[in-house]
């Protein structure tokens, strides 16, 4: 796949068919509509038909027009420091709305991808008959680590959450054979992080991470849940990458929820009943 998409669809305008080169005008003219378009709109806008727009994009070594847009917006992010890669510094409300929500989506769609079902399946199978569980995660991370603990403290397991280095260090040491730590971390190269899921292993409990691939983080955990996003955190506010680790998280704990069958419902039910005197009735 090359670097950039724009620059190859450009170098490669002369050699294009009557109709692919249609299709290469009007991308090149507003790139950033033609990642928000569908592939109906653009089709139209060249004036070609949607078969021509899919080859189209295949001669690019896309799959096909919603990956070829995912490779159009990564080409076009360069962004704001310390905001997002998505947003340029002129944009209006309406254009860094757009890119946001559309950044997200894509994010969303690489985490689809690239997602492993046999590590969910694997991690899956530590959480549902795990003694207790402990999510940890820092900075940005510890909303998701909360969010999970949210989630499944509904499974009669105990689960605690941490943000805090000390109490993850000592929960680790003190943690053995039964008991499942999953850290969470875009980057995997947070040096805590990284002891703590050495100390955790050292103890015989098991770590699954959420983080990069190949990270340092990765290297030392039981099970690794790979996510990995166009986003560089060291440049950039931590956006998409924690879309796609509540994501992560929401699909383990569904992997759970249908573990324990159709008979462990009646326990999540009455637990949302538990909430109906709290809120006023909908109108």
């Amino acid at each position: 796949m090359p670097s950039n998409i724009m620059q190859q669809i450009s170098a490669d305008l002369e050699s294009l068919n009557r109709s692919e080169r249609k299709v290469a005008e009007v991308i090149l003219a507003d790139p950033q509509a033609a990642t928000r378009s569908s592939i109906a709109v653009l089709a139209r806008a060249a004036q070609v038909s949607e078969p021509t727009v899919n080859r189209f994009c295949k001669r690019f070594n896309t799959a096909g027009f919603p990956d070829f847009k995912l490779h159009l917006a990564q080409a076009l992010a360069h962004g704001v420091p310390y905001v997002s890669r998505s947003v340029e510094p002129d944009d209006d409300s309406e254009s860094y709305t757009n890119k946001i929500i559309d950044a997200t989506i894509a994010a969303l769609v690489t985490t689809k991808k690239t997602v492993d079902p046999q590590m969910i399946n694997l991690a899956v199978d530590q959480l549902i008959q795990a003694k207790q569980i402990m999510f940890f995660g820092l900075g940005a991370s510890w909303p998701v680590a909360q969010d999970a603990q949210h989630k499944f403290f509904r499974f009669n397991i105990p689960v605690v959450a941490y943000d805090d280095v000390l109490m993850q260090r000592m929960t680790a040491a003190a943690s053995s054979t039964g008991d499942v730590i999953v850290i969470i971390s875009y980057t995997g190269r947070t040096r805590e992080l990284v002891d703590v899921a050495e100390l955790a292993r050292a103890s015989g409990a098991t770590v699954v991470g959420i983080t990069a691939p190949n990270s340092p983080l990765a290297q030392h955990c039981s099970i690794v849940v790979e996510v990995d996003a166009p986003e560089d955190t060291d440049v950039y506010m931590p956006m998409t990458s924690r879309i796609m680790h509540l994501t992560v998280i929401d699909i383990l704990a569904t992997g759970v929820t249908l573990r324990r069958g159709p008979d462990f419902l009646k326990h999540l039910k009455n637990i949302k009943d538990s909430l109906k005197e709290t809120r006023y009735p909908a109108k």
